[in-house]
Order: structure tokens, then C-alpha cells, then sequence
């Protein structure tokens, strides 16, 4: 019987891949990669970019085109069985990591290669990036403390994916079930539909409320019962903590502690003074000081025009309700009536002008305009769910035929076992596999919006549309790379805090008429968006931007503080609570109820890549809105601005440092003055 994740194929098989295949395939393949390693070493004497570097890298691609399916359909199609063997090969990939991270041997060989002077540009940068993730993986370390990190390292892993799997079975545990309407009062059509086959799929009458995001951000945004309202916040703002007594085995607050406190030891084995130290190490960012000032800095932007914002909901949720004091579950609820009425303009209102069919026209028209390619659907390709749609991208070469450089997958809709928010992974990187073929990049693109009901096409409000083309933009960085060695191609090798920019610069695109106009067209009459609608969308983009950046402010000083004030002689149980509290003291205008168990669902720092670097967000807005600023003084669609900008970023990875791609690009340094220009934010507040 043949395992199809040892089959070497283009594309996974999905619809023969079953959870029994999985460790046997990882099992056979990190033997196959440790006896690699050992016939490397043994058999050449002096090592080069050719003997060495090259079939090492694609020895190593081989177990990460056999990880990427399993990882995404743990993601994507969750189920009890692939989730134990998912689970169960995390230690064995990590002790593999840190074997290969630790080998004295093979270092000693990266820097015999090091030491060559011809080395082009890249192959330099890529093996300056491995004899910097060699000494972040402890190869200077005496062998107990290389046994030590191992562990750590492995029991990282563990922490974080128990960490997803309890967010993810406590937000599919609640429900809420009403047979007819009363109680949903002010729900839109869509949201009731969905409602309604959520009921539906579970054998019920009625409407389903759940936690999964379309749902609960359309309760919290529209539904009149305030009860109800603070009922479902509750209940996400406490998932897998000790707020939810029925299901204590989910609780993630022991899992943070015994997070923290191994990232903190792995870091001081490696000479750091914590973790938020070892984090920077690889990012564009100096030192730690140089995250706190850049943050509160633009706190201190942003703060006092944060309380007017809010003083101003105030008054309006007293003045139609006799509403005094906004608690948390009230904010998103006045803030949406608010918005219609300073702007004339609706989230849900504007659902009919955003077709899913049409949007994606628009967005792969506007990807056309900008650097000459082509998208095309295929429905030949194996998918994990009956909703994937894939896709080619092409360079429109008029002289000659079109030429194909990467595919992706794309999965829109939220549904049980699918693990909420949205993001891009890598399915095939980028690699010249020899003089005649080349591997192309493919990439996972998911989101979690509301299917279509019936047989009409979903509609998207405009913040879905923003959501879609950040992660088209992410897959766009991954898609458009020109770089051949896999270490330095797509987003490989790039800073995290610099990850983010190709991501935030095509948000842009969602508020320009030039831009709007090929994708924003009613479902029914095919109209455009009027003039009048385009400049209160636009009008409407700064409405509470001083307090949405103090709550991205909030989440990236917790993060960072968590890591950097981290004492291993603090074993007092509210020492996260306490970091946490001074953290709203200092940047937030609404304090959340004392339950609030926010941190327990914070799944990008604690089972993602963004721990002590949730700041990056930010840090990248700053480089993107500085970029787009270069595309608004040169016209949005020019040419020259695309070309220059897939030239000097897109299309470079992290072949080179990301400042110096920046620099290249803008002619110099990154100016914090765009991004608070964008959100109408001014430094004299």
C-alpha cells in the first residue's frame, strides 16, 4: 500500500492522505534525511556551496512538501484521529530540528563554506542566516545544556499545538440554539441564513449562534439584546480558560505559564537576558528598547484622540439609548450606528456591492494591472474540502507564451473543524531542483467569512475585502519571488517585522475608486459604487483609528513585556495579569470586566510565530503606509511604481536585508509620518 505523503508529487494528494500515514511518512523521512546528513559529512572533505549547501536544502524541502499537508488539514479539517498523529510527530520534528541545529560538525561546515570568497550576494546572506540560526539553535552550547534546549524545544512545540487544539474545541463547544427569531432582533438577512444552516447542519430548527468569527462578529455588531451581546463576548473572551468550568481540561493559563518559563530558560542557555532579547535577534529591530519607544511612541500619538473617540460614543450611545458607561460588548454595537450615521455607511449595507466572484475579479484584475499577470482557475487539482478553488498565476509575456510561476489554494468560508482568523502558508517554496527544473511556489490562502447560502454567491462586507487582500498580498510575496535558493525565496528568510508589508500595502487598494470600481458591483443591478458611498468609505476608514491602534497597541506591549520583564523567580500565579493590567493602564480607554480571559485565545503568540513580536504589525503599517504613499504621489496603477516595487521587494524575499530592500525602494529610511497621515492621527495629539 503506497503512502501518498512519500510520493513525490507536485501537489499533495489531500483526498488520499488518512491520519494513519502520517508518522510512518515523518518517521521514514527523518531517517532518510539523518542518513543523508551522515553520508554528507563522512564523504566530503572540503565543503562548498555545490556539495554541501545545495542538496541539504533540498533534502530538506523533501520533509517540508511532506509536512505541509498535514499541518493545513489539521488546520483546515480537524478531526480527533489526524489531530493525535498531527500531534504525535511535533517532538519527532523537533528533535530533528534541534539534532540538525546543534551538529557541530555540519557548522563547522557552513563556516568552511562561509569562508569562501565567491560567494555571490545571496549565498552570503543565506549562510550569515544559518550561523545566526545555528547559534540561536545552541550549537555553542556544552552538551547538557544542548540536551536541555532539546527538550525545551520539544516541549515548546507540544505546548503550542495543545494550545491551538484548546481554543479551537472551546470555540466549537459553545452554541446558542433559538427556534424562531425573537431574541435576534437587529441580526441582518445574512447573518440569520447563516444562523439558520448552522442549525441546520446540527439536525435543528431554527438559528445556531456560534462562536466561529462570522457569527459572533455580527452579534456583536447588530444584535439588540444586550444580554445576548455580553453573553457571546463572554463567552469568546474566556475560551479554554478558567472561566469555563465545563470544560477545565481546556484551560490554557497553565500551558501560557509553563510557555513562558521555557522560552525564558531557552533564552538565557543561549546568553540572552530574556526572550524578547533572543526574538530580536533576526528581525529588523535593533534591541528590545527599540520595540518599547517605537510602541509607545505611538501610543503617545494616539492616546488622548483615543479617549475623545470614545467619550464621543458615549455621548452618542446616552443620547438614543441612556447608555452612561460603555462596557465591552456595547463598543462594536454604538460604534456600527455610529458609523451610519456620521457616514451614511454600513458594513452589512454594503455586503450586495462585494459578490464574491466579483471581488475576486477585481482583485486578480487589480494584481494585472499592477505586475502584469494572469489568474486562471483550474478544477483538475485534489482539494481537502469540497469549497477550495485553485489557481495559476502567470507573467503575461506578449513575445511569448504565458509563463507560469505559482499556483494557490484558496479556502474562504468558515465551518466546523476549520480553525478561525485567516492566514497564508507555504505549500511548495520556490527552488531550482536542477539546470532544467524548477519547483514553483504554491500557497494555502484561508479565511473564515460566511459561505454562500443556497445557490447565491457569498457577499462580503468591506472589512472581508480588506481581510482577503491582506492575505492575498502575503501570498502574493510568496508567489512573485524571483529567487531560486529556497532558504532566501518568498517569504523565506524575510524579518518578521517586516513580513507584514506586502500584506498591508494591497489593504489600499480596498478604499481607491480606481480600484474599487473593478471589484465593487451589486450583486443584482451590476451598478458601480456611487461617488457619494466611495468618499464615506473613504471618510469612514479613520473613524476610531486612534482607539483600533491602541488595541493593536495593547495586544504587541503585552506580548513584548510578557517576554521581556519575564522573571524566572516570579512564581506568583498574577504575574501575567499584573503585566497585562499595566499594559491597559498605560494605552487602553476601555478596561475589559475582570473575567476577561483575552490571553487565553491569544494563539499568535502562544501557538503561532509572533511571540515577542506581535509588535510587527505595527512595525510593518509603517513601512507599508509609507509605501503606498510613494504609489499615491505616482498614481496608484503606474507602471513604473508597480515594476519598481515587484523589483525591489516583492520579488526579492529575503535574499537581501529588509531595510536595505525598503531603502531601495524608497530612496530611504521608513517614515512614521504616512501611517498617521493614513489614520488621520496627528503627532501633536
Amino acid at each position: 500500500m503506497t503512502n501518498p505523503l512519500l510520493e513525490d508529487t507536485i501537489l499533495p494528494a489531500f483526498s488520499s492522505i488518512k491520519h494513519e500515514h502520517i508518522k510512518v511518512a515523518v518517521e521514514k523521512q527523518l531517517n532518510e534525511n539523518r542518513q543523508h546528513l551522515k553520508s554528507l559529512l563522512s564523504t566530503v572533505n572540503s565543503h562548498n556551496w555545490k556539495n554541501t549547501i545545495e542538496p541539504l536544502a533540498k533534502q530538506g524541502d523533501k520533509l517540508s512538501r511532506l509536512w505541509s499537508p498535514v499541518g493545513h488539514i489539521n488546520a483546515v479539517v480537524n478531526s480527533k484521529e489526524f489531530r493525535e498523529q498531527h500531534d504525535a510527530c511535533l517532538p519527532l520534528l523537533s528533535e530533528y530540528s534541534s539534532e540538525f541545529g546543534q551538529n557541530k560538525d555540519l557548522y563547522k561546515a557552513y563556516q568552511q563554506v562561509a569562508a569562501n570568497n565567491q560567494l555571490t550576494a545571496i549565498q552570503r546572506k543565506i549562510i550569515d542566516d544559518d550561523l545566526l540560526d545555528f547559534r540561536l539553535a545552541g550549537v555553542d552550547l556544552e552538551e547538557n545544556d544542548q540536551v536541555r534546549f532539546r527538550e525545551i524545544k520539544s516541549r515548546l512545540s507540544e505546548l503550542g499545538s495543545q494550545f491551538s487544539n484548546h481554543v479551537l474545541d472551546a470555540t466549537m463547544a459553545w452554541s446558542k440554539h433559538f427556534t424562531g427569531k425573537s431574541g435576534l432582533e437587529g441580526l441582518p438577512d445574512s447573518a440569520l441564513a447563516a444562523a439558520e444552516a448552522a442549525a441546520k447542519e446540527k439536525d435543528q430548527e431554527g438559528y445556531l449562534l456560534t462562536l466561529d468569527i462570522p457569527c459572533y462578529l455580527a452579534v456583536m455588531t447588530y444584535a439588540k439584546d444586550i444580554a445576548l451581546r455580553k453573553k457571546m463576548y463572554k463567552a469568546y473572551s474566556t475560551r479554554a480558560s478558567d472561566q469555563q468550568p465545563e470544560h477545565s481540561n481546556w484551560d490554557n493559563a497553565p500551558i501560557i505559564k509553563e510557555t513562558l518559563a521555557l522560552r525564558h530558560e531557552m533564552a538565557e542557555l543561549l546568553g540572552f537576558k530574556n526572550y524578547a532579547e533572543y526574538s530580536v535577534a533576526k528581525k529588523m529591530a535593533k534591541d528590545p528598547k527599540q520595540v518599547i519607544n517605537f510602541l509607545e511612541q505611538l501610543a503617545g500619538y494616539s492616546l488622548e484622540k483615543g479617549k475623545q473617540e470614545l467619550e464621543a460614543l458615549t455621548q452618542y450611545a446616552n443620547q438614543i439609548d441612556g447608555v452612561t458607561e460603555l462596557k465591552p460588548w456595547d463598543v462594536a454595537f454604538y460604534s456600527e450606528k455610529l458609523r451610519e450615521q456620521k457616514y451614511d455607511i454600513s458594513q452589512e449595507e454594503l455586503r450586495p456591492w462585494f459578490p464574491e466572484n466579483q471581488v475576486l475579479e477585481g482583485l486578480f484584475e487589480i494584481t494585472s494591472r499592477l505586475y502584469d499577470v494572469e489568474i486562471k482557475e483550474r478544477n483538475d487539482i485534489d482539494k481537502w474540502h469540497e469549497d477550495v478553488q485553485f489557481f495559476d498565476i502567470y507573467i503575461v509575456d506578449k513575445s511569448n507564451e504565458n509563463q507560469k510561476i505559482g499556483s494557490f489554494y484558496l479556502d474562504l468560508y468558515a465551518r466546523s473543524h476549520k480553525r478561525g482568523g485567516a492566514w497564508m502558508d507555504s505549500c511548495r517554496d520556490r527552488m531550482l531542483l536542477s539546470d532544467e527544473i524548477l519547483q514553483l511556489p504554491v500557497a494555502y490562502l484561508t479565511c473564515n467569512f460566511n459561505a454562500p447560502i443556497g445557490d447565491k454567491q457569498a457577499l462580503f462586507t468591506h472589512d472581508e475585502v480588506v481581510t482577503l487582500f491582506h492575505e492575498f498580498g502575503h501570498g502574493l510575496h510568496h508567489l512573485m519571488t524571483q529567487i531560486d535558493e529556497i532558504q532566501v525565496s518568498g517569504i523565506n528568510g524575510v524579518a518578521w517585522d517586516a513580513v507584514e508589508l506586502p500584506s498591508q500595502f494591497m489593504e489600499n487598494f480596498c478604499y481607491e475608486k480606481e480600484s474599487l470600481s473593478l471589484m465593487a458591483r451589486h450583486v443584482d443591478t451590476k451598478e458601480p459604487l456611487s461617488e457619494r458611498i466611495l468618499q464615506k468609505l473613504n471618510d469612514a476608514r479613520q473613524f476610531q483609528a486612534a482607539m483600533q491602534m491602541l488595541r493593536q497597541l495593547e495586544f504587541s506591549l503585552f506580548d513584548f513585556r510578557l517576554h521581556l520583564e519575564y522573571s524566572a523567580s516570579d512564581e506568583n500565579e498574577n504575574s501575567i495579569s499584573k503585566v497585562l493590567k499595566s499594559v491597559r493602564d498605560q494605552v487602553s480607554v476601555l478596561q475589559p470586566p475582570e473575567w476577561n480571559r483575552f490571553e487565553n485565545g491569544f494563539s499568535h503568540i502562544f501557538a503561532g510565530g509572533y511571540a515577542a513580536g506581535y509588535y510587527s504589525y505595527k512595525w510593518a503599517e509603517v513601512l507599508s503606509a509609507d509605501v503606498w504613499s510613494y504609489f499615491e504621489e505616482q498614481g496608484i496603477f503606474n507602471k513604473k511604481s508597480g515594476e519598481h516595487f515587484l523589483k525591489e521587494i516583492l520579488s526579492q524575499g529575503g535574499s537581501k536585508e529588509a531595510m536595505a530592500l525598503f531603502v531601495n525602494f524608497r530612496g530611504r529610511e521608513p517614515s512614521v509620518e504616512p501611517l498617521l497621515v493614513q489614520q488621520g492621527i496627528s503627532k501633536n495629539n
